[in-house]
């Protein structure tokens, strides 16, 4: 078998294509200002490609099996609003089970607990790729990605309190952002991570003091920002025109006071716990306090008064939580504070619309969902199940007639999880299969799960890269991760995954033990006329024939019309006997994946 001498040239300049058109199409602050989808006297039935676009937006990828039971659904007024109350109801996939019941017994001399870190990447793969509670996982994603722990530093051998957490994502996804609020807080893998866990009160005379890493991010990142908001997401601004801080020193040293006293659990088994000598238990067992809320140890809290925000509408006086009281009412006066701040609506429903459908709302997209956010109709503040709703809901979710405003940049983890989704025959008898396909998934896609180099993620939601788009004042946040190496080692992946991993893999590939395998055999039976295959790619990976831009399908056509369709016999030295090689046709099919997968329009969810 001979590959043809163009392609490697011509993968570079797809390279080149989607790097370019990805700078172009990542989304922007102009868009439909349409208001959220409503009724209609008679409603159109819900297309294919419609269908594709939206399960792209509220799932891990879209299938054609799932479009179908979408489109089913009923018209565009129903259809949408019925798949979304279905998926609600869908109870929530899990993964520390799968450690509980990996960690061994008897615990051998030597057992690195850290390795189960692997088991909890494996089961999230595997949730998100063939499990039912799709927009359920997708929302606890992008909870992740503002609320972030990580196993990079103090969580590394606590891969169950990691895995917990993702858990207590998805439990909340479609809760109240209150209860979350206070479920994050006090979660032992947050309490390490951000060093809440174990923070003590001041002693005079001595240098200690309350730590104030969990109270300065707690408002940064997963409440109210830097800078106040109005209900549209647009920047408050003083008498000067400037912006206005939304916190100072004093405030982030109130939260922190608020935040003492709190340490792990006491194990069922404990008669006698102190805040010294609480320790983390390793082995699975009731009430083991890797994932158990921490606990108020009240000689350890500081009693005096602490500084808080203080906002029209709050309910504490000069915004001061009044000294002795329990730390477990500071703690509810201190979330309360921020969770009522007017700036909590706009700054989480944008970051929200980021992560599901463009990188650049309009003001008016942001302002509609942040007064769901505000007020979910029935007087609720912070239903997430209403803001997740109004978002895949709107209008502007659904129009990407404007080329600049619609969509953004899929995720290299998204890309992937796509592809599976559509493709993936099964999962090995072993289901374990990312470190054997992927390797590392955070070398190759520069992220994975529960895998964030720092608590600001993978990427920053104000990202922009330099130029045309930093100058048109837009976002970008995915392309932060768009550098060299990691465009090559994904094109690399995604090459290997088409080429080799595949129902029908060229003669010479004996062994797929263990990786993910993509079934082409419809493909192949289409393989000997190139445009029917293009069309069936196309659907499959675009949603129609007509996404594969007139560009695209020139070039992919005349890369396929290069392999040859002539019978070869060869002798198998594995089985010892002359075997028909399909080489031509395999080699069709695998470009013809790759060569989408690698496009613009495949990279950019619009």
């Amino acid at each position: 078998m001979s590959s043809p001498g163009s392609t490697k040239g011509f993968l570079q300049r797809c390279l080149i294509v989607v790097a370019a058109a990805a700078l172009a199409s990542c989304g922007g602050g102009g868009g439909s200002s349409g208001g959220s989808s409503g009724s209609s006297i008679s409603a159109p039935p819900v297309s294919k490609v419609e269908a594709f676009r939206f399960l792209n937006q509220g799932s891990f990828g879209a299938t054609e099996a799932e479009a179908s039971r979408l489109i089913a659904l009923g018209d565009s007024n129903t259809a949408y609003t019925r798949w979304i109350d279905a998926q609600v109801a869908k109870p929530a996939s899990l993964l520390l089970p799968a450690l509980e019941a990996a960690y061994p017994n008897p615990v051998p001399q030597g057992f690195n607990i850290g390795s189960l870190n692997a088991v909890r990447l494996e089961t999230w793969f595997n949730n998100v790729v063939y499990g039912e509670d799709q927009l359920r996982q997708r929302v606890a994603f992008a909870l992740s990605e503002i609320m972030v722990v990580s196993q990079v530093g103090a969580l590394l051998n606590l891969p169950n309190a990691t895995a917990d957490f993702h858990d207590m994502l998805a439990r909340n996804a479609f809760g109240n952002y209150r209860t979350l609020l206070e479920e994050v807080t006090l979660h032992p893998a947050m309490g390490v991570y951000l060093s809440m866990l174990g923070n003590q009160k001041a002693v005079a005379g001595t240098n200690l003091r309350p730590d104030e890493n969990y109270a300065r991010e707690m408002m940064q990142l997963f409440s109210i920002g830097l800078v106040e908001l109005n209900t549209d997401g647009s920047n408050r601004l003083d008498a000067s025109g400037q912006p206005i801080p939304t916190y100072n020193q004093e405030i982030i040293e109130g939260y922190a006071r608020v935040f003492t006293g709190w340490k792990w659990a006491c194990a069922s088994t404990v008669t006698t716990c102190t805040f010294a000598n609480t320790r983390p238990q390793l082995a699975p067992a009731t009430g083991y306090n890797q994932v158990k809320p921490m606990q108020l140890f009240a000689d350890q809290h500081e009693t005096g008064t602490k500084r808080v925000l203080a906002y029209s509408g709050s309910t504490l006086t000069n915004g001061t939580i009044p000294a002795n009281q329990s730390g477990a009412q500071d703690l509810k006066d201190a979330l309360d504070n921020v969770f009522n701040h007017p700036n909590v609506g706009p700054f989480i429903s944008r970051q929200l619309i980021q992560k599901l459908v463009t990188s650049n709302p309009s003001p008016a997209y942001v302002q509609r969902v942040a007064e769901k956010f505000n007020n979910d109709g029935s007087g609720v503040r912070g239903n997430l199940k209403a803001v997740i709703k109004a978002i895949l809901l709107d209008k502007e979710a659904h129009d990407p007639s404007n080329p600049l405003t619609a969509g953004k940049v899929k995720e290299p983890l998204l890309r992937v999880t796509q592809l599976w989704r559509m493709y993936a025959k099964s999962l090995p008898e072993d289901k374990r299969f990312i470190f054997k396909a992927l390797g590392s998934p955070s070398f190759v896609l520069g992220q994975s799960p529960g895998q964030s180099p720092s608590v600001f993620n993978f990427f920053s939601p104000f990202y922009a890269p330099p130029g045309e788009i930093a100058d048109a004042e837009l976002k970008a946040p995915e392309l932060q991760l768009a550098n060299e190496n990691l465009q090559t080692q994904l094109s690399n992946f995604l090459f290997r995954q088409s080429q080799y991993m595949t129902s029908r893999p060229p003669s010479w590939m004996q062994s797929q033990s263990g990786n993910v395998i993509i079934e082409i055999e419809g493909e192949m039976k289409l393989a000997d006329n190139v445009d029917p295959l293009l069309d069936l790619v196309a659907t499959k990976l675009l949603g129609s024939p007509d996404a594969m831009s007139p560009t695209l399908r020139a070039e992919v056509r005349s890369q396929l019309r290069r392999w040859k369709i002539e019978p070869t016999f060869t002798d198998n030295p594995y089985t010892q006997r002359s075997e028909y090689l399909d080489n031509g046709r395999h080699s069709r099919v695998a470009d013809a994946i790759f060569l989408t997968v690698i496009s613009p329009e495949y990279a950019v969810q619009r």
